[in-house]
């Protein structure tokens, strides 16, 4: 190992300052902070918020300070549907609702995956994996998709936000505490041969519990009433939330399929993957993705967007973001000024753990050039209206490349070699895969 010297350091000192464009650049950046002082200004004016397919101007949500991008790009797909369907105004599906059946269903997970792998070492890297995260806030499609069909949706008025969906640190932090103590307990009941479905059961009770006095106990039954934009009234009474789904929402979530791109060596195209412990429903479908080429991967995109639909998608959103204007671009800040080039590709960042799927939301739109090319895309976020365009984000078509992972479409729109790959036996990712859980 090589040790750094009095010498070289000084070294170090005396080429900086022979340079004195590092000087103006340290009094920029120590006054104004580091991406304010290397805004690039020419971004704005090069994905101006213009688009030849625009979907939806539709009132952003905000999730607040919690991990649920997920659900909330999926509910707000259904939102866009309902608001056209049913000519409602003002209207949101609930995120809590969803929320609290996600951490009740991925606390059974965890517990399942406990059992098992009672086998293994406590030292074991996958049993560590599982006792350092047991649950977050974090998912994928298929899961949402699991939820949905198992639980319904309700309106927000009917199970709204609480303190502890809309920040919800707190919440994780002691239900990690009751999941890794409960994991002890099974592991030691396993061997002494204990009755272990009892003391599941037992433990699931008390998690129910806990949620239910955190986030609210959720309605099994009820009423819904609301006038619609022409000021007809509407009303329906007694209905659980697996049929207002039916009525309301109706969409087969089993035609929907997540398409990925991962270009690097370990996942070839036109093949599917899941990852291992990756779930949150027992029962339900696994997460499964099939991995295509970027070209690909945009038109599938392009052809549901032109077929009247918005698009879940999953990106690493703080990849070149300008979060107070709304821009995702590959030039967004201009660190060639500090003499500063990240040349890693796609692939390389996926490997050396420089990105990964960090966020989900919503494409509502693309522009497209004369030979039907994308050009830039519009993004519903879910951060609230005080961040970009009334929450809405504009991407360049180059950063899409770079750091989009993930969109959901129809199956309708994929090929019959690609509908077959997809459906083929899946390769199993490990736990820790960047395709895995979004953040």
């Amino acid at each position: 190992m090589t040790e750094l010297t009095q010498d070289f350091t000084q070294s170090l000192f005396e080429n900086y300052n022979s340079n004195a464009k590092f000087g103006a650049i340290e009094n920029a950046v120590t006054k104004n902070g580091l991406l304010n002082a290397l805004e690039n200004r020419e971004s704005h004016a090069a994905n101006l918020p213009v688009f030849s397919v625009d979907l939806t101007n539709d009132p952003v949500s905000n999730q607040k300070q919690s991990g649920r991008c997920w659900m909330f790009a999926a509910l707000n797909t259904f939102r866009h549907k309902m608001l056209t369907e049913f000519k409602l105004e003002n209207f949101e599906l609930s995120q809590a609702y969803t929320f609290f059946w996600d951490k009740y269903e991925k606390s059974n997970w965890f517990l399942e995956q406990i059992i098992g792998t009672s086998e293994l070492e406590l030292g074991d890297r996958k049993l560590k994996f599982l006792l350092d995260v047991p649950q977050q806030d974090g998912g994928q499609w298929d899961m949402v998709v699991a939820l949905f069909q198992k639980y319904g949706v309700v309106p927000k008025d009917v199970y709204p936000e609480s303190i502890s969906s809309s920040a919800s640190n707190q919440l994780d932090q002691y239900l990690n505490k009751i999941l890794r103590q409960d994991a002890q307990i099974l592991r030691e009941l396993i061997k002494n041969g204990g009755d272990v479905a009892a003391k599941k059961a037992e433990l699931l009770q008390e998690i129910f519990n806990y949620l239910a006095m955190t986030l609210g106990l959720p309605p099994q039954k009820f009423d819904f009433a609301y006038r619609d934009k022409d000021n007809n009234f509407n009303k329906v009474e007694e209905v659980t939330p697996q049929a207002f789904y039916d009525k309301f929402v109706n969409l087969n979530l089993d035609e929907y399929v997540s398409v990925i791109n991962a270009p690097t060596a370990d996942k070839p195209y036109n093949k599917s993957y899941t990852v291992e412990f990756l779930g949150n429903v027992i029962g339900a479908r696994d997460v499964r993705h099939l991995n295509v080429d970027m070209d690909r991967f945009k038109k599938l995109a392009i052809a549901q967007m032109q077929a009247g639909e918005t698009v879940w998608f999953g990106c690493d959103v703080g990849q070149e973001s300008n979060r107070t204007d709304g821009l995702l671009t590959m030039d967004a800040y201009d660190f060639s000024a500090m003499d500063i080039d990240f040349t890693q590709d796609k692939a390389s960042r996926l490997d050396y753990s420089e990105s990964l799927m960090t966020h989900a939301m919503v494409l509502t739109g693309v522009d497209l050039d004369d030979a039907g090319q994308s050009v830039k895309w519009k993004v519903e976020n879910s951060w609230g209206d005080k961040v970009g365009k009334k929450g809405y984000f504009t991407a360049s078509d180059a950063w899409m490349d770079e750091y989009t992972y993930q969109i959901v479409v129809r199956k309708e729109f994929l090929s019959e070699a690609e509908l077959a790959a997809y459906e083929a036996e899946p390769v199993t990712l490990l736990p820790w895969d960047p395709m895995g859980a979004l953040a």
